[in-house]
């Protein structure tokens, strides 16, 4: 099994590397070796796939030379998301690969980087390796981000790089922490952390640093942003999978099922319902298809983030939320990946024959999405019931508010239909790679989460067909559907204010939080600006002050020129400047 897991790294590595090295020098034949090596690119998540098939089969590895002793280990929290990170970066890539445009090679180069480290975070079994593979990751993510090179796509880049790099000082030096407490490897540091004196410092940095990663309010602006920017391909993956790199970070690194934290998990259920029923209205008025189904992941990342939070403050209900969590990031990889790159099949398809399959296909996507009766959603939202138990929040059960978050995403997948089946539309075409690859998606995201709740989670019961189990799926998707549909009868009689009747993002643009904190950015930096400018100014009036002082007192000219010359260098002028500012200060604090 060595083989095995040599392979699944360096076989997209070595790719990627490839591509790189046959554009250094561009001319016809090297074009046609880059085209098809970008042909053959998705065939590299193969060895991940079958990796996460063999499970505990392939046995944990260790590499003592490498960084500080590298371990890795498919475990039950890991395969699968394993599974479901190979399936969605291979429809990805096939999705680019039959592109055919002239920067396919860099945005394959970008996913395959993105891929190894999302796997190798995965199967990771120590602190080190899990932060190298989740850097890389992340900043992988900022080409697919920035791909488009559009001025929205560089702001959104912009942003996302810096709360990445926010992200990763915090958890680097939370896993410092975690390492220190005797949590370098990844099967002792939840209890290594909950014994540690500095616990609480720990959940905390922790809880920021794989929070922006995981979507969490207030530390999601960069979501909305990054998938309408990035190319349908690349936004598929942010969302299946690179976002759910947060929610394994704090599975590997919290103190689940160690010890009770009510403080902290209350907040992060706070926080994450918060972002689940927030994230409603502010998706409701976009204006892009993508934009709306992002804030659809801000909401489905609030449930998830709600299970961890559970976990958190009750370590009784750790084991069973952790599944649900797992179970549930699987199931909605799929359905959103499924949805995002249904989007352009649903443009080149839209007029043709093949339209009632990506319609029935997107709609069932939608419905696993929503946790419909029989969905994949259905599994994975039965098993987080039975996970949160008597759990509540200021006296409400999470039994009775978690199922609300059901109605929200059926209402912003409702605009999100609306926004697509109103968008352009091209002449059909002929069945091709995309439109396969992504077929074999979409059936994987419908009996993949079964499949998982039966045999990779044998403790996982599955609904049944009683009609109290039924209803229970049912009402929210309903309420939801209800409550479309008024709001659609109102905007069609224009019963509602222009910006709620005709949304089109420019009241609450996307990113919401990240528009007022642009503004704050932008003023301070120009109070700063112009206090630099004012300072600049009496310094200079300062320094010609102390010059002709120095000359009127009949100096020699060579003292007259050191003396304004040192005066001029700035490092000795701030220095007279500060002690300026000193004696003034101390001059009011005596008086």
């Amino acid at each position: 099994m060595s083989t095995l897991w040599a392979v699944s790294f360096l076989t997209p590595v070595a790719t990627v590397f490839a591509l790189g090295l046959v554009g250094l020098a561009p001319d016809p034949a090297t074009e046609r070796w880059r085209r098809r090596l970008v042909l053959l690119a998705p065939a590299t998540v193969l060895p991940a796939l079958a990796l996460a098939f063999a499970g505990p089969a392939a046995g944990a590895v260790q590499i003592p030379w490498l960084l500080l002793g590298t371990m890795l280990e498919v475990d039950p929290v890991g395969r699968p998301l394993l599974l479901v990170a190979a399936i969605l970066y291979g429809v990805a890539a096939v999705a680019v690969a039959t592109v055919g445009t002239a920067r396919a090679p860099a945005l394959m180069s970008f996913l395959l980087v993105s891929f190894v480290g999302n796997i190798g975070l995965l199967v990771a079994a120590d602190a080190v390796t899990f932060y190298l593979a989740f850097a890389v990751m992340s900043f992988a993510g900022f080409g697919l981000v920035v791909h488009e090179r559009t001025d929205f796509a560089r702001r959104a880049g912009r942003i996302y790089l810096v709360l990445a790099v926010i992200s990763e000082t915090f958890i680097l030096g939370g896993l410092i922490l975690v390492a220190a407490a005797g949590g370098r490897v990844l099967a002792d540091a939840p209890a290594a952390v909950a014994a540690s004196e500095s616990t609480g410092l720990i959940v905390a940095v922790l809880l920021v640093g794989f929070g922006v990663k995981a979507g969490t309010v207030p530390l999601h602006v960069w979501l909305p942003l990054a998938h309408p920017a990035a190319p349908p391909a690349a936004s598929a993956v942010l969302s299946g999978c690179m976002i759910k790199a947060g929610i394994v970070g704090w599975i590997r690194f919290l103190p689940l099922g160690e010890e009770a934290q009510p403080g902290w998990g209350l907040l992060l259920v706070v926080l994450a319902l918060l972002g689940a029923f927030l994230a409603v209205p502010a998706g409701v008025l976009q204006g892009d298809a993508k934009v709306a189904l992002a804030y659809s992941s801000i909401s489905q990342m609030g449930f998830l983030a709600a299970l961890v939070g559970v976990a958190l403050a009750a370590p009784e209900l750790a084991d069973a939320a952790i599944v649900a969590a797992v179970l549930y990031a699987a199931h909605h990889g799929l359905a959103k990946g499924a949805l995002f790159l249904g989007i352009p099949l649903w443009r080149r398809y839209g007029s043709g024959v093949i339209r009632w399959w990506i319609v029935g296909a997107l709609l069932g996507a939608a419905l696993a999405v929503a946790g419909a009766p029989f969905s994949s959603g259905s599994v994975a939202k039965y098993a987080a019931k039975g996970a949160v138990g008597e759990a509540s929040l200021l006296g409400v059960d999470l039994v009775s508010l978690l199922p609300l978050v059901a109605t929200g995403s059926t209402i912003l997948l409702a605009r999100f239909a609306f926004l697509l089946l109103s968008g352009p539309r091209q002449q059909p075409h002929r069945v091709d790679a995309p439109l396969v690859s992504w077929s074999v998606l979409v059936v994987a995201g419908i009996s993949l989460t079964w499949i998982l709740a039966g045999e990779w989670f044998p403790v996982t019961t599955v609904p049944d067909l009683e009609p109290v189990t039924l209803w229970d799926a049912s009402w929210p998707i309903l309420l939801g559907v209800a409550i479309s549909a008024v709001a659609w009868w109102l905007s069609h009689h224009e019963r509602l204010p222009g910006w709620a009747a005709h949304p089109d993002g420019r009241f609450l643009p996307p990113g919401d939080l990240v528009v007022p904190e642009e503004a704050l950015i932008l003023r301070v930096r120009w109070a700063l600006e112009r206090g630099a400018a004012r300072g600049f100014a009496v310094r200079s009036a300062l320094i010609d002050i102390l010059a002709a002082g120095v000359r009127r007192l009949g100096a020699t000219g060579s003292v007259l020129r050191g003396a304004e010359q040192q005066l001029r260098v700035w490092e000795v002028s701030g220095v007279v400047t500060l002690g300026l500012l000193l004696v003034l200060l101390g001059a009011g604090v005596v008086r």
